[in-house]
């Protein structure tokens, strides 16, 4: 495992929207980071890092707010 220790959630955020890996990347790429679909798997089982960047889009793709991100209650959106 690698230091990224937001995957998890992130794929628990995308998970409870419904939405594919594909389609997060989908998202990403409107908003100006153009992420594929093999990078959304790489960040959810922790072998890639997200910059900081990188963070805030993916919040902006998942429609979340950072308290939604880093909290620890189960993510029922």
């Amino acid at each position: 495992m690698g230091q990224n220790i937001i995957g998890p959630r992130i794929r628990e955020l995308r998970r409870a929207q419904g939405l594919t890996q594909a389609a997060l990347a989908a998202r990403c790429g409107t908003l100006g980071w153009d992420a594929s679909e093999n990078t959304i798997t790489k960040i959810e089982k922790q072998f890639r890092c997200v910059t900081d960047r990188e963070l805030l889009v993916l919040m902006g793709a998942l429609r979340v707010k950072f308290k939604q991100v880093f909290s620890n209650k189960p993510a029922l959106l």
